[in-house]
C-alpha cells in the first residue's frame, strides 16, 4: 500500500505507519500531536470559561489563563475523577486547596482532573518527540506531577505571604479599636485600606462569614482552620480569651503584632544563617571546578611545553 494512501482501517493505518520511515514518522507523529492541541485550544475557546457566580462553594475568582483554555476538558474527566478520589485523598486535597487559596476556584475532582489532562498532554508530547515507549511514559508522568508541585509551590509561597503581611493588618486594626471602633469595623477598615494580598482576602472572607449571621468565634475558627498556620490560631486564641473575660482587645492585638513581627525577623535570621549551608553543594559542584580551572590552566600548559606531563 502507498504511504500517502488514506487507510480504511485501524490496521491499515498501523501497517502504513511501519511503512513510513523514522524521520517521516516523527513528522507526522508531531503533526498529529500539534493537531490535538490546536483542537482543545480552539474547543476551550469556543466554550465559556467559567464566570464568576455564587453557588455553595462561594464566589469564584477567575481562574488562570492556562486553566480556561483546559476547563472544558477539567469539566468533562471531572466526574471520573470524583469516582477515583478516596475520602482520606478529598480531606488531604481540600485543606491544600484552601492553604494555596484555590478552595472558591477548584474541587478535589476538578484538580484530579487537571492532572489526568496534564498527563495526557505530556503524553502526546513525549509520542510526537520519541518513537519508544519511554517518551510517552515520561511526559505522562511529568504531566501528572506538574499541577500537583504547583499547587504545593502556591500553598507554600501563600503561607509565607500571610506570616510578611499579618503584622501591618494587625496593625491597621489595633489602630482602629483604640480609635473606637469594634473588631468587625476594624477589619473592614483593615480590608477596605489594606493593600491587596492573601491576608486581605482571608479577612475579607471573615467579613462575609460574619455577615453571613455566624458569630465571631466561629468565623475566627474557620480563619484558622482554612489558614492552617501557628500565628493565626494563636491570635484566634488570644481573641476568644479576650472576648470571654471582657479585656479590651487594644493591647492584646498590639501585642500579637510586635510578637509576629519578632517571629518575621527570627525567620529571617534563620535564613541568613542557612543561606552558606545551602549554597556549599553548588560552589563544590560548578563554582569550584571552573576556578580551579582557570588557575591550573597555565600551569599545565607550562608543564606540557616543557615535556614534565
Amino acid at each position: 500500500m502507498s504511504v500517502y494512501a488514506i487507510p480504511s482501517t485501524w490496521f491499515e493505518w498501523l501497517d502504513a505507519g511501519l511503512a513510513i520511515p523514522g524521520a517521516e514518522f516523527r513528522l507526522w507523529l508531531s503533526l498529529a500531536a500539534a493537531f490535538v492541541a490546536a483542537s482543545l485550544a480552539g474547543s476551550a475557546l469556543v466554550r465559556v470559561a467559567p464566570r464568576r457566580s455564587a453557588g455553595p462553594r462561594g464566589p469564584r475568582d477567575p481562574l488562570p489563563p492556562l486553566w480556561r483554555l483546559a476547563w472544558p476538558m477539567i469539566r468533562l474527566l471531572e466526574g471520573p475523577a470524583a469516582a477515583t478520589i478516596g475520602a482520606q485523598a478529598r480531606l488531604a486535597l481540600e485543606e491544600r486547596l484552601q492553604q494555596a487559596g484555590f478552595s472558591r476556584m477548584l474541587s478535589p475532582a476538578q484538580h484530579r482532573a487537571a492532572c489526568w489532562l496534564a498527563a495526557l498532554w505530556g503524553a502526546s508530547i513525549g509520542l510526537a518527540a520519541s518513537i519508544g515507549p519511554a517518551g510517552p511514559l515520561g511526559g505522562a508522568v511529568i504531566g501528572m506531577l506538574l499541577p500537583i508541585t504547583r499547587l504545593r509551590d502556591r500553598a507554600a509561597a501563600r503561607q509565607r505571604a500571610l506570616l510578611r503581611q499579618l503584622p501591618f493588618y494587625l496593625d491597621l486594626v489595633t489602630m482602629s479599636v483604640e480609635a473606637g471602633l469594634n473588631l468587625g469595623a476594624s477589619l473592614a477598615q483593615a480590608v477596605d485600606r489594606g493593600p491587596p494580598g492573601p491576608m486581605r482576602d482571608e479577612l475579607a472572607q471573615l467579613l462575609r462569614d460574619l455577615r453571613a449571621g455566624r458569630s465571631r468565634d466561629e468565623a475566627l475558627r474557620a480563619m484558622a482552620a482554612r489558614v492552617r498556620l501557628s500565628a493565626v490560631s494563636n491570635l484566634v486564641a488570644a481573641l476568644a480569651t479576650a472576648q470571654k473575660q471582657g479585656v479590651s482587645l487594644g493591647p492584646i492585638l498590639r501585642a500579637q503584632a510586635e510578637q509576629r513581627r519578632t517571629e518575621r525577623f527570627l525567620r529571617a535570621e534563620k535564613l541568613a544563617m542557612e543561606a552558606p549551608v545551602k549554597m556549599l553543594m553548588p560552589l563544590v559542584l560548578f563554582i569550584f571546578p571552573g576556578t580551579f580551572a582557570v588557575l591550573l590552566f597555565p600551569v599545565v600548559s607550562r608543564l606540557i611545553a616543557e615535556g614534565v606531563l
